[in-house]
Parts: structure tokens; sequence; C-alpha cells
């Protein structure tokens, strides 16, 4: 990779060692600056490893006054703006650059971006898994996969990046052609401070998008987000195609999903629901708004074998198996209260939903209306079990257990449950209190349920 003239020199502190930082550090290296990486926490070996081979310095365990010696300080994935290494560097005046703003300019390909409270991950993977499928190179990265900075410098027909709302605070100059938001619901009070900041950062990537690029958005979402109008908005609609009105449809009277120009222009059949092969409603809408995006480009229809081929990632409403008439489902990516909400609305019949965790700052009285509404019973685990089950007495929904840990939560939402139930992990939480991720968590969901499975076959 060539130097880049303008960072030849130039003293570049990059705050955080993780995937993203890394990718940051390692960037700013190769365009030839002076890289010095800070991390609160301890670096893995194979990251100072590879610091030493391109000549990074680092510091571990503390961002120290040595990390304030820069030109610019480039800010990794999920910093908080209230880290206070970042607050002296304002006060010094260091220019602080965000993470996608520093890697637009090396961005080469088609740029479409995707955020949301949920299923943004399953959208992204949606639209790089398709576009990959119709013989195009594609790269997708950002929140899921690959860092965005992996992407610099190389030549994609598109680059698809999943992109957090904490990624979305610090961006002012990152470009993209297309801007999808899933939905909007309140997540990580406890990082923005409010729900009003968190919109104000989803937001933001529909004013990154280029003017005369599109936007594809829930259409309840539209006066939150507060989108430009050099820019083509494609709402989300459930209901039947209007051929005035320019949008995208989910038609359940056809059972098919439609994206329509407007003024009866680009009219097109986007897929019947029955080659969509994941579980809930809320599937739907992913897939409407991942091919939607397709759409827009003119790349002809999506091949009906590649849509129904498609796999979501793991621990999003996945089938984990079922004995006896119930079903066993693995949401434990539904770590919001309205991923929780969604799920119980979206997957049919009754349920018996595993709730808990480490909470976000959040208000659990739609999760228990919802509780209340769509499952039969609850069984709650985790650091924020008595707020959850408070809630649930206050919206008068009967009939839940406290639970010590999984095995004991499983089982006891299994002895709960009747022929034709489902028994669905979607906890409103974070796993952060008993598990390193949601990973870990669905995980051991699904292995104790294969447990009951195997102890009910015998």
């Amino acid at each position: 990779m060539e130097e880049n003239k303008e960072l030849s020199g130039r003293r570049i502190s990059v705050i955080g060692a993780g995937v993203s930082g890394r990718a940051l550090a390692e960037l700013a290296a190769e365009l030839g600056a002076e890289v010095f990486v800070s991390d609160k926490n301890e670096i893995a070996p194979e990251i100072v490893e590879s610091f030493g081979e391109k000549n990074i310095k680092w510091e571990e365990g503390g961002n120290s006054e040595r990390a304030l010696e820069a030109d610019e300080i480039i800010v990794s994935s999920g910093l908080s703006p209230d880290v206070p290494i970042l607050a002296e560097a304002r006060e010094k005046g260091i220019k602080i650059t965000g993470e996608l703003d520093f890697v637009s300019p090396y961005l080469n390909g088609i740029v479409i971006g995707v955020t949301g409270s949920n299923g943004k991950t399953t959208t992204t993977s949606m639209i790089g898994y398709y576009l990959e499928g119709m013989g195009y190179s594609v790269m997708a990265g950002g929140n899921i996969g690959n860092a965005v900075a992996k992407a610099a410098n190389k030549f994609y027909d598109f680059i698809v990046l999943e992109l957090s709302s904490f990624q979305l605070y610090w961006a002012k100059d990152f470009i993209c052609d297309i801007g999808v938001v899933t939905n909007l619901a309140p997540d990580h009070i406890d990082w923005h401070g409010s729900y009003e900041n968190y919109v104000a950062a989803k937001a933001k990537l529909l004013k990154c998008v280029a003017p005369g690029g599109a936007a594809i958005y829930q259409k309840r979402d539209e006066e939150a987000l507060d989108i430009r109008e050099d820019i083509k908005k494609f709402p989300l609609f459930w209901g039947e195609e209007s051929p005035h009105v320019r949008g995208i449809y989910l038609d359940e009277g056809v059972k098919a999903a439609w994206i329509n120009g407007g003024d009866c222009r680009m009219k097109n059949k986007l897929f019947f629901f029955e080659n969509v092969k994941l579980l809930g409603k809320h599937n739907l809408e992913n897939a409407a708004m991942a091919l939607g995006a397709i759409a827009l480009f003119n790349l002809g229809e999506v091949p009906e074998e590649l849509i129904g081929s498609y796999v979501p990632p793991k621990h999003r409403c996945a089938f984990a198996g079922s004995v006896k008439g119930i079903t066993f489902v693995d949401d434990s990516k539904g770590t919001n209260v309205a991923a929780a909400i969604a799920a119980m609305t979206s997957l049919s019949g009754p349920k018996v939903v595993i709730l808990g965790g480490q909470g976000k700052g959040e208000d659990y009285a739609p999760l228990a209306l919802a509780v209340k509404n769509y499952a039969r019973a609850a069984v709650i685990l985790g650091s924020e079990k008595k707020k959850i089950a408070a809630a649930l007495d206050a919206a008068g929904a009967a009939g839940y257990k406290l639970a010590a840990d999984m095995p004991e939560a499983v089982n006891a939402a299994y002895s709960l449950a009747e022929a034709g139930d489902t028994v669905l992990l979607s906890p409103a939480c974070t796993s952060w209190d008993m598990y390193k991720s949601y990973n870990d968590r669905g995980e051991h969901f699904c292995a104790i349920a294969k447990e009951i499975i195997e102890r009910e076959n015998k």
C-alpha cells in the first residue's frame, strides 16, 4: 500500500486495540503515519506481535499521557466520548476522528450502510450473501466480521457495512450510497445517555448518504430519522402495494414483498414469503430491506433458490430442535426489550420465554405487556431478574419462575411448555453477567436443549 502524503510522518494515536482498533492502527501505519495504540485492557499477544512487525508502538492497562503526544486521535469502534483520554484530547485541541471517517476516503466500491436496533446483522449478511451469489465481489463487514479498515484500498463491487450507534456517533464525513435503518427501539441507553441521543446516532447514517442515494427504513420511523430531501425514500409498509407511493411493501394477502419507485415506475416483486426460510415476521422485514437495497441497482431479480438457501447468523431466532411437540428457538442475540418483543410477536403459537441477563437501563413495562399477551409463561435469570419480575407483577403477567442459571431456566421452561409451544430464549438483556458473549449464552442454551431432546427420546 502506498503512503498517503498527508499522513506520512503524522503522529496518530489509536484508542483501543480490539478488532477495529487493530485494523485502524495497521492501516494508518501502512499509509505512512507514526502510530501509537493505547488500550485500557491487556492487548492479546498475537496483536502485540503484529504491532511489532509493523513498527506500531503500544501501551496496555490504561490510557497514559503518551496517547496525547499526537497530531490526531483515531477512535476505535465502541469507544464512548466520555472516556477521560478523549476529554483531555479535546482540551488540548487534538483532532479526534471516528473509525468511519478515517477509513471512508480509502473505500473503493458501492457502499451500503446498515444500522438499526434489531435485525442489522441479518440484513447485512443477507445483502452480502445475495450479491455474492449473483457473482459480485463483496466485502461484508463493519460491526459484523471484518473491520471497516480491512476494506481500505481494495477494490470491490459492493462494500456492505453493519454499523452500530457507537460507530455512527463519531461519523461526520463518512459517505455511503444506500443507508438502511432496520428499525428504531430503545437500546444502549447506558452508553448514549438517552433514547433521543441513541436515535440521533442511528439517524446519522442517512445524513451520510450521498446526494441522489437512497434510504430504506420503517415507515413508522420516518419522522424520527429526519431524512434529507435530496435522497430517495423507500419506507417499508405492511399492506397492499400502492401504485403511486414509493416504498417496500409486505403484502400478507398475496404473501409477497414488492418494491415500488412511485408513479407506477420500478414496481418489482422481491420475493414470496415462502422463499424466506427464516422464523418470524421480523425476518421477512429484514429480507425485504436486503432485497430492496439490491433492487435499487437494477441487477435483475435475485433467484428464488438463492433467497431460500440463505442461512442466518447463529442465535437469531434459530431453530434449536424439537421434542414431543415442543420447539426450542435460540434468539440469544435478542439483547434488548424491542428484540425480545419482536421475537415473541413474530413467532406463531404459545411461547415460554426465557428472559434476563445484564440490563441496559431500559424500561421493562413493554416487555412485561408482551409476555402477558404472547407468552404462556416466562422464566427469568441473571442480574435483572428482580426488575423484570417486578415489571411482570405490575402488568399482571402471571406464571413466571426465577432461575439461578441457564440449565435450571431451560428445564423449567420445558416443564411449563405444552405440545405446540415454543421454548424461546430471547433475554432482552446482554449476557455479560453470566457469559462472555451472547454467542456463548446461545450455545449453552442449544446444548441444554439437545440434552433434553436426547433424554426425552430415550
